[in-house]
């Protein structure tokens, strides 16, 4: 009798112990480290700074919220339709954690629990590039608090055909750098508009029609987003970048009260191995037949949802699908009918906004057969509903690359059909570099020290594949550690370290990496 008493007694102990409390260290740093603090750092585009708990405690309650209404961290497409590579999208536990957290007055727990910052890459997430390509001016954003669409083109120079296989964008001041759209021209269009303007870049005419703004129309590129790493193509598949072609940049800079200047640069990743599949595009236009209920016209005080078609002329499979309209657009929702009707979800946004557009690419390719018909449905609200039409009152509205103008642009991406593509991961941090010499950049290097010989000080440089635990020693010729440069969790990408050796001998040297379970030496001289 005594010992089921005592149990009792255990058991109702048990159940009536206190949930354990929401803290900083352990619960919520983990969240904004991951999901928010790559855009809230000092020099990102985020407004205000998000990398340790005071920072985080500040803003707790406007987190709270902006996480609850899905505002925060921006991921547009619905995860309840398709699932894509890198998806930057809080559970639903994460969500109710942050609100408990903030609820329970913002505990911070134990300091030593919390999670390190994270070392985020100081120069490309992806590797060494093959070539760069930057601004030929300081193009200066004016801080008259309003958003700035503008072009620039940036010719590659190239005399022959090139495999591109990833694009990285770098922006010059991530402060105010949007996103970017990037496209290749090959027609001298976008150039020449450039030359008709006295200023470096152009911003392009409101109503400007299919006829005055061709550019637009060539082959789009991954463009930038801020948070998002580039994607690279995988499995011997590259895209085409022609020779004597130019690359057209469309920067979004974002409202800022002050000047802010930026030269932004681009860099590019080619193919070690012929490709052995190209990407192709399909841009769904509200032309040529591809609307349903045309024509493209939004009148004022009216909303409207336009329906487009492609029926897919070969087997294909779709690697990625990138959206886009302006101010006026609401929702998208694509997907496609197989001829033996079966329905492919493509993409769904539900709440379309202006300021976070981007590419999606699929975790998986999207298998279409010959036949298939993808439907796109688009809506606009040129209403005063809308808090963000840009006329008061509305304005009758139609096609043009102006801001205030409307789109309906849908580029997808896709490789002809071959037999096991449902079988193919697109995810190129899942790449076998020993396998596929042509991704060396994405493997886990130390990179030759600069200079060699040394006199004072040098540079080490280190990429990492995936994000990891990373140490970095400089240890003497008879194996004794001389100093620790770097220690803790570094993001996937190229990082520097500034190595000082005036107190150093001269001799021989070695730095170690030790990247998760990799170990990784390179030896240098330190002169007289």
């Amino acid at each position: 009798m005594k010992k089921h008493l005592l149990l009792l007694i255990f058991f109702a102990a048990f159940l009536n112990l206190p949930a354990q409390t929401v803290n900083f260290s352990e619960h919520i740093a983990p969240i904004v480290y991951k999901h928010c603090t790559g855009c809230h750092r000092p020099g990102e585009v985020g407004p205000m700074p998000l990398t340790n708990y005071q920072q985080i405690s500040a803003w707790g309650t406007m987190i709270k919220y902006v996480t609850g209404i899905r505002y925060m961290p921006p991921w547009k497409a619905d995860p309840e339709y398709q699932h894509y590579l890198r998806e930057n999208i809080l559970t639903a536990e994460e969500i109710q954690q942050i609100a408990d957290w903030v609820d329970g007055g913002k505990p911070q727990g134990d300091p030593t629990l919390e999670p390190p910052l994270p070392v985020f890459p100081a120069g490309s997430q992806i590797g060494t590039p093959d070539l760069v390509l930057s601004f030929a001016e300081t193009h200066i954003h004016p801080g008259n608090g309003i958003d700035e669409y503008r072009y620039f083109v940036l010719p590659t120079g190239l005399t022959e055909q090139r495999d591109l296989v990833a694009v990285e964008i770098r922006p010059g001041n991530r402060r105010v750098v949007h996103h970017t759209l990037i496209w290749t021209d090959t027609t001298g269009t976008a150039a020449a508009k450039d030359a008709e303007t006295p200023e470096y870049g152009y911003v392009a005419e409101s109503g400007g029609g299919i006829g005055g703004n061709q550019e637009t129309f060539q082959d789009q590129l991954p463009g930038y987003v801020p948070g998002q790493r580039p994607p690279v193509m995988t499995n011997g598949m590259a895209m085409r970048l022609p020779a004597n072609s130019d690359l057209l940049l469309q920067m979004h800079y974002a409202p800022t009260p002050v000047d802010e200047p930026d030269s932004t640069t681009v860099l590019l990743f080619f193919a070690d191995q012929p490709a052995m599949r190209y990407v192709k595009n399909k841009i769904m236009l509200p032309f040529f037949g591809t609307l349903t209920n045309g024509p493209f016209w939004i009148p004022a005080n009216q909303t409207r949802e336009f329906h487009g078609t492609w029926t897919i002329p070969e087997d294909i499979s779709v690697i990625g699908i990138s959206p886009h309209m302006h101010l006026l657009g609401t929702h998208w929702r694509v997907y496609a009918e197989t001829p033996s009707g079966e329905t492919v979800n493509l993409i769904r946004i539900n709440d379309w906004d202006f300021n976070w557009q981007g590419s999606y690419s699929f975790q998986r390719p999207q298998i279409l057969p010959a036949g298939s018909v993808v439907h796109a449905y688009a809506g606009y609200d040129n209403t005063v509903n809308n808090p963000v039409n840009p006329n008061s009152p509305p304005q009758f509205i139609s096609w043009g690359e102006g801001t205030s103008d409307e789109m309906y642009y849908l580029p997808i991406s896709y490789v002809s059909y071959q037999p096991g593509d449902e079988d193919l991961e697109l995810d190129d941090m899942l790449v076998n570099t020993e396998a596929d010499p042509s991704f060396y950049f994405l493997r886990n290097r130390l990179y030759p020290v600069a200079p060699n010989p040394a006199h004072d000080n040098l540079k080490a440089g280190f990429s990492l594949g995936q994000p990891a635990r990373t140490v970095l020693d400089l240890y003497n010729m008879q194996g004794q550690p001389v100093k620790r440069l770097a220690d803790g969790w570094f993001l996937s990408g190229q990082h520097t370290v500034d190595v000082n050796v005036q107190d150093l001998a001269p001799g021989v040297y070695c730095l170690r990496l030790i990247a998760g379970k990799e170990q990784h030496l390179q030896k240098f001289v330190v002169a007289e």
